[in-house]
């Protein structure tokens, strides 16, 4: 691991925790033969709603020399934090490490840390998933490190009660006619909607903006790898735009991955939420969480402001420490197949990424019983159409979380007018980010 590759390490997990890190240096691993009857204990870390724990036990049936030591991490910025952390340290990693595309940038700085899944026969199963998902996961010198799972299209989650007491419609169709067309339609309905009933629209302005951001052919950074924040007219633009909404109400001012313990998802606090597939789950948890269930109303539209966009998505990486690096890309790529990612998706919501299981799910159109029987799997694949995954640069987390959020924050609780929390980013940027 370079001393370039060390440092960039050090200032991405400091800059998600604000904690300094010692660097050492980085061992490395054996491996073992598949299909022998050794009795191995591989460790996978993954994060939010991965909807893993069935086919785990599915996998420890067939495999009854395996044993799985799952952990997973509430959040993918804190799933950050604990790679980054022990990628400096040198040692602490799982067999598996489940990656989140928006940090996927800053692990290709220190892709060296994570086995080259080509030694492992991935190159067969490249035709497998949509061809710009295997892509993301080959660094510059064309090593693959990452397994597809998930990607990331969006739908509109909604609250029918909560239309229902503005006089909007709550019917699904109905509601992705009212909200086609761009951001300035979705902000101008929800002005609508807290005239009528004084609540906000929306849960909190971060994750819309991460909505908006990721529509945008390039986002904090360009195609080819520039920072892309400060002097951009476009971002500055939907930035206003949001800032506008935000300050006439809409926003609910909600913390992020909070939502009061989930009662704000019950109570009416807000009425929409930009859902990509792997959001759904969280939706579910939530509302659960707060003291609700299916018949608190929510529901998930076929449409999206301003079309198709891509919000998240992951891989499984088996890192070089590992030593069971064999049998780590078997149980990576088994949980990765079609077959199994139709189960993740029944489990959790998450939308496939590879072609044969986004097929199954648009076919078999099957209801979803939590949000009114509509067919999120069906729903998904239509918002996949066109969709093509924002290059991300290696900290396009930290902009988003820990340079736009802060400021997104104190313009949501009134601190600040859109200006001020533009102005405040760009410091926040010149701060964190080189």
């Amino acid at each position: 691991m370079s001393s370039r590759a060390l440092r960039r390490a050090a200032l991405v997990a400091a800059a998600a925790s604000t904690t300094a890190l010692v660097l050492a240096g980085c061992s490395g691993g054996g491996g073992d033969a598949a299909g022998s009857d050794e009795d191995i204990t591989l460790s996978i870390t993954t994060f939010g709603t991965f909807g893993y724990d069935d086919l785990y036990a599915e996998y420890e049936e067939e495999h009854p020399n395996i044993t799985i030591d799952a952990t997973n991490i509430d959040t993918g910025g804190n799933a950050r934090t604990d790679a980054f952390t022990k990628i400096a340290a040198g040692s602490g990693l799982s067999d598996i490490v489940a990656i989140e595309e928006g940090w996927l940038g800053a692990i290709m700085e220190v892709s060296d840390q994570f086995a080259d899944l080509r030694d492992y026969g991935i190159e067969d199963r490249k035709g497998d998933w949509v061809d710009w998902k295997y892509g993301q996961a080959t660094d510059p010198e064309g090593r693959v490190i990452g397994y597809g799972t998930d990607i990331g299209p969006q739908g509109i989650c909604y609250n029918a009660p909560a239309f229902a007491a503005a006089g909007l419609p709550t019917d699904r169709i109905e509601v992705a006619a009212l909200l086609d067309g761009d951001w300035e339609n979705y902000f101008e309905i929800g002005r609508q909607y807290q005239a009528a009933t004084g609540k906000a629209w929306y849960d909190h302005s971060g994750f819309v903006w991460n909505a908006m951001v990721n529509q945008l052919p390039e986002g904090y950074y360009t195609a080819d790898g520039e920072l892309n924040v400060e002097g951009n007219a476009e971002l500055q633009e939907r930035f206003e735009l949001l800032g506008a909404a935000t300050e006439d109400g809409l926003s609910a001012a909600e913390s992020a991955w909070d939502w009061n313990g989930g009662k704000s998802f019950v109570d009416g606090t807000f009425a929409t939420f930009v859902c990509p597939g792997w959001m759904l789950g969280v939706v579910e948890g939530q509302v659960e969480a707060g003291g609700g269930d299916a018949s608190t109303g929510w529901d998930f539209a076929d449409v999206f402001p301003g079309g198709a966009a891509n919000w998240g998505g992951a891989f499984l990486a088996v890192s070089e420490t590992s030593k069971h690096k064999e049998a780590a890309a078997e149980l990576a790529d088994w949980l990765t197949q079609p077959e199994q990612q139709v189960k993740q998706s029944a489990a959790a919501g998450n939308f496939p990424s590879t072609l044969e299981a986004q097929e199954t799910l648009a076919a078999e159109a099957t209801p979803n019983e939590f949000f009114n029987g509509a067919p999120t799997g069906q729903i998904l694949a239509q918002r996949a159409q066109g969709v093509v995954a924002q290059f991300k640069g290696p900290q396009d987390s930290v902009i988003q979380e820990n340079v736009f959020g802060p400021a997104l924050s104190a313009l949501d609780r009134g601190e600040t007018d859109t200006q001020g929390a533009w102005s405040q980013a760009q410091e926040l940027l010149k701060e964190l980010v080189d």
